[in-house]
C-alpha cells in the first residue's frame, strides 16, 4: 500500500511543467490542508488500511510541498503514524530556494527520511532557461543542509534534452551532482506539453537520442544502477518500485489519482473546489486489456519486468523471439528488457499478439 500526498502550491511556473500547481493560491494553504486530512479519512477506510495492511511508503510531490510549514503536515503524519510500516520510506520533494534548514529540519522530525530535490541543472543559464526559480548555490546550500540534518537518502531531478545542451554541459551537471552527498538520481527529457510556457516553442526539446545513451553511460559507470528508464540510483525507491508493481496506492490531494483493484480514483483538480468537496471523487473501472497494457508498459521501462504467466501463449511465443533477439531476457519467471530506450517498441510488440 502506497500513499501519495499532492501538494499544488509553487514560487513559480516552470516554463515546462504542466502538472497541477499554482503561484497564487498560497491564502489556501491551511485550508487545503485540513481538507487533506478529511479525504484521508476516507481512503483509510476505501484501502482498508490496517496493521496488517499498512501504509509502506509515502511520497509528498507536487507542486512544491517545501512551500508548506511542516507544522501543517502535522495532522496527516499523526492520523497515519499508527499504520506505518516498519522502516516506511518517506520522501518528500523539495525545491531548493524554499527548502530551508528549518523545513528540512521539520519535515525530519515529522518523520520523513527522504528528500527528492528538483534541481533540474547546476548551470545558472539553463536553470533561467527553463524557468527556475532557484540558482546553482541554493541547490548546492538545500542539499548540504540535508545532509547535516542527517536524511537517509537524498535525491535530484535533473532534465536533459533542452535546446543549447551539449555534452560539456551535462558531463559538467553529472560531475558536480556526484559530488554530492545523494544516492539517486532522477534524470528526464523534456517534452513540450500543452498550456505551457513552451508550447509555442517547440524547439526548445532537443533530445538526441545518442546523447541520451551517453548519459546513460556516464551514471551508471559511476556506480548508480540504472532501475527504470528515468531513475538511477545505488538507492532504488521503494515508492516509485511499487508503482510499477502495480500495487494500491492512496493518492491525496487536488489532481491526485489513486488505484485499488481495477480502478483508478481522481480528485477534483482545482484547488477551491477540492477544499469544498474533497470526497467528490470520480471512478475511472479499467478492463483487463487496459491493466495488461499498464502492467507491460510499467514493467519493460523498469528493473521489475513482466511476469510470463501475464501473457498470453501467442505473446508469450513473441516474448520468446525477443529472448532469442536478445531484446529481452528471462530471470524468475518474468521477462525483463534490458534496454529502457526499447520499452514502447517491445510492449507494442508484445501487445499486439
Amino acid at each position: 500500500m502506497l500513499l501519495y500526498i499532492h501538494i499544488p502550491f509553487c514560487d513559480s511556473k516552470c516554463s515546462y511543467c504542466a502538472f497541477n500547481s499554482y503561484v497564487d493560491k498560497f491564502s489556501q494553504r491551511e485550508r487545503y490542508m485540513d481538507a487533506l486530512s478529511v479525504q484521508l479519512e476516507t481512503e483509510l477506510k476505501r484501502f482498508d488500511v490496517s496493521h496488517s495492511n499498512p501504509v509502506q511508503t509515502v511520497f509528498i510531490g507536487g507542486g512544491t510541498p517545501s512551500t508548506v510549514d511542516p507544522e501543517l503536515y502535522g495532522p496527516i503524519f499523526d492520523r497515519i503514524r499508527p499504520y506505518l510500516q516498519k522502516g516506511a520510506e518517506i520522501t518528500s520533494e523539495a525545491n531548493p530556494n524554499s527548502a530551508t534548514y528549518e523545513w528540512l529540519e521539520g519535515m525530519k522530525k515529522l518523520g520523513v527520511n527522504r528528500i527528492s530535490f528538483g534541481v533540474q541543472s547546476f548551470n545558472d543559464e539553463k536553470l533561467k532557461t527553463l524557468g527556475r526559480a532557484h540558482n546553482t548555490q541554493h541547490a548546492l546550500q538545500a542539499i548540504k543542509n540535508a545532509e547535516i540534518v542527517g536524511y537517509e537518502h537524498l535525491s535530484l531531478d535533473l532534465i536533459y534534452g533542452v535546446q543549447g545542451d551539449t555534452k560539456e554541459l551535462l558531463r559538467s551537471d553529472i560531475n558536480q551532482a556526484f559530488d554530492l552527498p545523494i544516492d539517486h538520481i532522477s534524470l528526464y527529457s523534456l517534452t513540450i506539453e500543452e498550456e505551457t510556457a513552451f508550447e509555442k516553442l517547440p524547439e526548445m526539446a532537443s533530445e538526441q537520442l545518442d546523447l541520451t545513451q551517453w548519459l546513460f553511460d556516464e551514471i551508471t559507470s559511476k556506480g548508480f544502477e540504472h532501475y527504470e528508464i528515468s531513475n538511477f540510483g545505488k538507492y532504488k525507491s521503494k515508492h516509485n518500485i511499487g508503482y510499477w508493481e502495480h500495487k494500491s496506492y492512496i493518492g491525496l490531494g487536488a489532481g491526485a489519482v489513486g488505484f485499488l483493484d481495477s480502478t483508478r480514483l481522481y480528485p477534483t483538480t482545482d484547488i477551491e473546489a477540492y477544499i469544498d468537496a474533497p470526497l467528490s471523487i470520480k471512478e475511472e473501472h479499467l478492463n483487463e486489456a487496459e491493466l495488461l497494457n499498464e502492467k507491460l508498459f510499467l514493467g519493460f521501462r523498469s528493473c521489475v519486468g513482466v511476469d510470463q504467466t501475464l501473457l498470453s501463449k501467442p505473446q508469450n511465443t513473441q516474448a520468446q523471439m525477443l529472448l532469442v533477439g536478445a531484446l529481452l531476457e528471462f530471470r524468475n519467471g518474468r521477462y525483463i528488457n534490458p534496454n529502457f530506450l526499447l520499452a514502447d517498441e517491445i510492449t507494442l510488440r508484445i501487445e499486439g499478439y
